[in-house]
């Protein structure tokens, strides 16, 4: 059996957005066909077999959000062999794990994206865009002192995204195992 992540964009930051990941798996496995359903973290990170229609469990979470939650934010769907892939590929091997975070976006992202993000980069950070993942390297200064605000990100690659860092991206994939 294949297995797949749904990841979710900005739950159960500094208070807002909650969605409580016990109350999520219950609400999943009752209301969605996702089956094999476990959760990693508060940031919402759901893995479970891979759905015959990836499309269509991403719209039934999201719906299924909305209507326990309130919540009412992007899903987006990994393979585990698209997680294999991304990390891979990723352009900042020396950088340290903490600091350098994929983007998972929705779908494509619009054309000079990646060139009009640029102009906002900090002295020590990169960014690339790989495919539907955007990578960024973040430098010693973290994720707290980026001018690339998640408004700043949306506007410049037109498509939702969410981002997790490499740790991270790194222990999925070793859940979707």
């Amino acid at each position: 059996m294949s297995r797949s992540v749904l990841l979710l964009r900005a739950v159960n930051v500094s208070g807002r957005n909650k969605v409580p990941m016990a109350r999520l798996r219950e609400v999943l496995e009752a209301e969605t066909d996702l089956t094999d359903v476990s959760t990693y973290i508060a940031s919402g990170n759901i893995i479970c077999a891979t759905p015959k229609k990836p499309a269509a469990a991403c719209k039934a979470v999201r719906a299924a959000i909305v209507a326990e939650f309130g919540v009412d934010t992007p899903v987006i769907h990994r393979t585990r062999a698209q997680l294999v892939a991304s990390e891979k590929a990723q352009p900042f091997p020396e950088g340290e794990e903490k600091f350098v975070h994929a983007m998972f976006l929705e779908g494509s992202s619009k054309a000079g994206a990646v060139a009009a993000l640029e102009d906002r980069l900090l002295p020590e950070e990169r960014i690339e865009l790989i495919g539907d993942d955007l990578w960024i390297d973040y430098g010693s200064g973290g994720v707290h002192s980026t001018k690339l605000t998640g408004a700043v990100l949306d506007r410049a690659l037109g498509v939702a995204g969410t981002a997790r860092n490499l740790r991270t991206v790194r222990k999925l994939i070793e859940l979707t195992a």
